[in-house]
C-alpha cells in the first residue's frame, strides 16, 4: 500500500519527535482502544510498502492491501453503535 492510499483511507498522521529522532506514522481510531496503526516512515526501505496493523494485538494482525483495509474499515464503521447525547 502507498502512503497516499493510507491518507485516502482517512488515517491521520502522527508525528514523533524525541530528541535526535524525528519520524511519523498514521493512525485510524475507530473506538477507544480500537485502532489501526501504520508502520513508521523510517521503517520503509526502497521498494517496500506501507502496511497497517491492529494496535497492540498479539499476535499481530497486518494488512497491506488498500481494498482489504477499505472494506474492513467500512464494515467496522457500519457496526459502531452511536449513542445519542441527551439534551
Amino acid at each position: 500500500m502507498t502512503e497516499r492510499e493510507i491518507q485516502l483511507l482517512g488515517f491521520e498522521r502522527e508525528d514523533m519527535n524525541d530528541g535526535d529522532y524525528s519520524g511519523y506514522y498514521y493512525a485510524y481510531r475507530i473506538a477507544n482502544g480500537f485502532e489501526f496503526l501504520s508502520n513508521a516512515n523510517d521503517e520503509i526501505g526502497e521498494g517496500e510498502q506501507w502496511f497497517v496493523e491492529f494496535f497492540n494485538s498479539n499476535p499481530q494482525i497486518r494488512f497491506d492491501e488498500f481494498g482489504e483495509v477499505q472494506a474492513l474499515i467500512n464494515l467496522i464503521e457500519k457496526r459502531v453503535v452511536k449513542r445519542e447525547e441527551k439534551v
